[in-house]
């Protein structure tokens, strides 16, 4: 394994569409959403291993998460989770782990990933990891992975490929455009042309070709967790400077302005698990279309349902259709599938109604 590969996972969103089983206390990503016994933070961590050493991880969260991070991870020291005094999207994240990085190893080579992704065929995922890394080493450009469409998801952000730039394990093209998540009519069209993928938000590149992206387009971050950041003289606290970063996501930032971006090409069997609906696509289900996840539930008379319930409780289910069913132990939501975007709603009427502790 090269020991010049780093890894910067990002895990500090609150995951709100995934209530009531995550929580600001405990977000989605600290949590065995899919019922196999480990976190989607734990499986994430497990990959990346396949090509980062344990000491090269990098885990980027809110201040409050250190301890579900560190009792998760029990291989990484306190030193490799970099708390974030407030939210600041994925701008300012990278930057703090570059930052960090660049401590140790100026020539590094990097992967940043979410830490709630859905990642079926690890063997094809590692074989991408492995060829990206490879070619960002060798070359001055910021890769971040496609996956090939299989349906017009307008949940999903879009990349249009243009030229290919490298064809000899896997297809890597330029990119062309990016597209913010599209009407039903345009995703139809961009999966009918063949060249757009759904926009992963998995990203590798050298450490000197992400400084110099920074520099370029988003000066004030990198000044900030550079001139300053490095200046004991005029060192500014971690909150100081965070205050002062813009609330900008890499995509926006640097990705859609930079003209040395190109996307590898991928289909390993992905979902970045956003809503419950998004998790209902991608498990198994019985013979009536029923996700569940939990050990003691009984359905009768149900079709079409997503059905989460903690491992413990025994529940009969019956004459339900397209509806979304899940117990966190001390919260219960049931709503219709067709009504999830109103989830947000449920919560903000609960924090306001009943205060913080149940959201």
């Amino acid at each position: 394994m090269n020991s010049d590969n780093y890894c910067i996972i990002m895990a500090g969103g609150v995951g709100a569409r995934f209530w009531p089983l995550s929580t600001s206390q405990t977000p989605k990503q600290f949590l065995d959403i899919l019922g196999v016994g480990k976190s989607l933070l734990r499986l994430t961590f497990e990959r990346m291993l396949h090509v980062c050493p344990k000491e090269n991880f990098y885990i980027v969260t809110n201040h409050n998460y250190e301890k579900l991070v560190l009792e998760q991870l029990p291989e990484i020291k306190p030193s490799q989770v970099l708390k974030e005094p407030m939210r600041r999207n994925t701008a300012p994240c990278i930057a703090y782990g570059n930052y960090e990085i660049k401590k140790r190893n100026p020539k590094a080579s990097i992967i940043v990933t979410p830490s709630d992704h859905l990642i079926l065929n690890q063997d094809s995922f590692i074989s991408i990891l492995t060829h990206g890394l490879e070619t960002v080493t060798k070359e001055n450009i910021l890769l971040t992975i496609g996956i090939k469409p299989s349906r017009p998801d307008t949940g999903y952000g879009y990349i249009q490929t243009g030229k290919v730039f490298n064809n000899t394990k896997h297809i890597i093209n330029k990119v062309k455009t990016f597209t913010e998540k599209p009407e039903l009519e345009m995703a139809k069209v961009f999966l009918k042309s063949g060249d757009f993928f759904w926009n992963s938000g998995i990203f590798m590149w050298s450490l000197p070709t992400i400084e110099q992206a920074f520099e370029t387009y988003l000066p004030d971050v990198f000044t900030l967790f550079n001139d300053v950041a490095l200046n004991t003289k005029h060192k500014k606290t971690l909150d100081t400077i965070y205050s002062e970063c813009p609330n900008i996501s890499i995509d926006y930032g640097i990705m859609e302005k930079s003209d040395n971006v190109y996307m590898i090409q991928s289909d390993f069997g992905w979902n970045d698990l956003g809503t419950w609906g998004a998790l209902y696509d991608t498990v198994s289900k019985d013979s009536k279309n029923n996700a569940v996840i939990g050990k003691h539930v009984f359905v009768y008379d149900t079709n079409n349902c997503m059905i989460s319930l903690p491992p413990q409780k025994i529940a009969v289910i019956d004459g339900v259709s397209d509806c979304i069913i899940v117990d966190s132990g001390s919260s219960l939501l049931i709503c219709k599938k067709a009504d999830e975007q109103k989830l947000r709603q449920f919560v903000n009427d609960i924090k306001i109604k009943k205060g913080d502790s149940y959201v």
